[in-house]
């Protein structure tokens, strides 16, 4: 369809059309005159919005969702491809190639377009008042979620506030700041109208939600104190708490700790005992409706194919015989990894070098280091090579071989169906995707905004305090507050969410992509500062015909 995206998100779904030949009664099809009747109709769009972030950030086929992992500090590229950002300059085009600012832009608009649908229509059903003010505070709560993303990765954008029900061709960015301060009100509302976290369902929103992005807005916007008190509503809410003991499905074995806990299939959402998840995007493995189907490659969350290493190609000890059996559901092979999101050596070692032995996320079931023998054939079976001292002719990190984070894969927990042998733990081809739930917010970075919010506020001792809770669990050596800087805090981040963090956000939010990136992953070498931003498509610019939407500084003649 060949309209701006902004114009197609908001007309193409259920808006009418201003030409009177089309003017009409809708009788045997769905429109916006009469597709909401009822509060459980409204509740089928709400629904929708789930499902178009877990598109957005999770389940798009394609590299798309790990747009938001390649080109940063954690990860690069092993199969150089221009979704990875390989090289920088193909992918970030205003127009052609594959169109990674564009298909962002279109699907972050969507959520925008259906969350105003639900707003504006409200009033033209009856409702009871705590339906009404209910379904308002979920719809402005995803409103303010996909404006947050939209003005990290461009900018100001515009802002779109209603249904939009004929053609419209001279919208105008908005400023920053003015998208900000909607966000603010939207998710305000949001975080005083939700149910509380103990009253929803795994994977719904709750107020508690709604603080936590009002948290990480407020600091964007330079409010650092209410960014606090957002935090804080969070934090001192008695229904969460960081896990610090051991739980949930795999409680009992070992090596493990409450990290390596919190990531075992089944152990993400409230309904295991985790009071520490805010918001799990929920996958429903097998499920009619869920989003992964084990049996077929089409949906799921591709984190283990993409971030476990090639295995498969690694040759030690000068035999021609694989020494793992590849894929395979243990902790060695990690299923059945590829090795395209190569963890960075600023990654895997220099953040962890004042405490590499001591913090438990550096220990080895959770950031894989040591590789053990697997297969009987090789004349090396049950020796363990190393990435921190690899054999003979392997180049560390290289695709085929990298330390790798476990949260990405189920060891043990591979669906039944993808076994070639159970017995022996061998997996079939189709295997790949992270089968459990996927964490969106998480308590433990509840805790890092808001030390975030101290250390720019001057109280570096309570930004130390916040840091050393995350800390502490995992036994880590506390930080004091002389430590504390934006570095500290991202590298911090690194270590507490790693692959599971939507990096670019973070990286983008804070103007920092292209500092740390050119710092730390000299594998995109052509990195440009301009390249903190997005470009704004060339399709909206062109087809805005009756007023101008301003491309970002540095791709005004791309």
């Amino acid at each position: 369809m060949k309209l701006s995206y902004i114009l197609l998100a908001v007309v193409c779904i259920f808006s009418s059309c201003s030409d009177s030949f089309l003017d009409e009664e809708p009788l045997d099809f769905i429109s916006a005159e009469n597709a909401f009747s009822s509060y459980d109709d409204f509740q089928l769009t709400i629904n929708g919005l789930y499902e178009k972030v877990r598109t957005e950030f999770f389940t798009r086929n394609g590299d798309h969702p790990f747009t938001y992992l390649y080109g940063t500090d954690l990860v690069y590229d092993g199969q150089p491809f221009t979704t990875r950002f390989s090289p920088y300059t193909s992918t970030m085009q205003p127009s052609g190639g594959y169109r990674i600012p564009e298909k962002h832009w279109v699907d972050l608009y969507k959520i925008v377009s259906e969350a105003n649908l639900v707003i504006t229509r409200l009033d033209q059903v009856e409702l009871s008042e705590d339906q009404e003010i209910l379904l308002e505070a979920q719809a402005r709560f995803f409103r303010a979620f996909a404006y947050r993303t939209l003005t990290y990765l461009y900018g100001g954008v515009p802002l779109i506030l209603e249904e939009v029900k004929e053609a419209k061709l001279d919208y105008v960015r908005a400023s920053k700041a003015e998208v900000l301060e909607q966000c603010i009100i939207d998710a305000t509302f949001a975080g005083e109208n939700l149910l509380g976290i103990a009253s929803v369902r795994d994977g719904e929103i709750s107020d508690l939600v709604a603080y936590h992005l009002l948290s990480e807005l407020y600091i964007s916007n330079n409010q650092p104190e209410q960014a606090i008190n957002a935090a804080s509503v969070v934090i001192n809410d008695p229904n969460t708490a960081l896990m610090t003991e051991r739980f949930g499905s795999r409680a009992n074995e070992n090596p493990g700790d409450p990290f390596w806990d919190l990531y075992r299939m089944n152990n993400q959402n409230r309904a295991s005992g985790n009071k520490e998840s805010l918001w799990v995007i929920q996958f429903e493995t097998d499920v009619p409706g869920g989003a992964t189907v084990s049996n077929d490659k089409a949906g799921g969350f591709y984190l283990e194919r993409h971030h476990a290493p090639f295995l498969r190609n690694v040759r030690v000890g000068g035999s021609d015989v694989p020494p793992f059996i590849w894929p395979r559901t243990n902790l060695t092979t990690g299923g059945r990894g590829v090795g395209w999101a190569i963890s960075t050596k600023y990654f895997t070692n220099t953040i962890w070098e004042d405490d590499f032995d001591g913090d438990q996320r550096n220990a080895n079931h959770n950031f894989v280091r040591e590789f053990t023998i697997d297969n009987p054939d090789h004349p090396l079976f049950g020796t363990t090579i190393s990435t921190e001292n690899p054999p003979e002719g392997i180049t560390v990190p290289s695709r085929d071989f990298y330390a790798y984070q476990s949260k990405i894969t189920t060891p043990g927990n591979h669906p039944e169906n993808l076994f070639e042998d159970f017995a022996l733990g061998i997996l079939t081809s189709r295997v790949g995707a992270s089968y459990a739930d996927q964490y969106l917010f998480r308590l433990a970075e509840t805790y890092l905004l808001r030390a975030e919010a101290y250390m720019n506020s001057g109280q570096l001792d309570l930004a130390a305090a916040d840091i050393n809770t995350v800390r502490d669990r995992s036994q880590a050596t506390p930080v004091t507050p002389g430590e504390i800087d934006i570095d500290y805090i991202l590298d911090e981040r690194m270590r507490e969410m790693g692959v599971e963090e939507k990096r670019r956000l973070t990286l983008m939010r804070l103007g920092l992509l292209y500092d740390r990136v050119k710092a730390y992953n000299p594998y995109y070498e052509n990195i440009q500062e301009f390249h903190n931003l997005f470009p704004i498509p060339f399709n909206e610019i062109e087809r805005n015909t009756e007023a101008t939407i301003e491309q970002n500084p540095g791709y005004e003649n791309l």
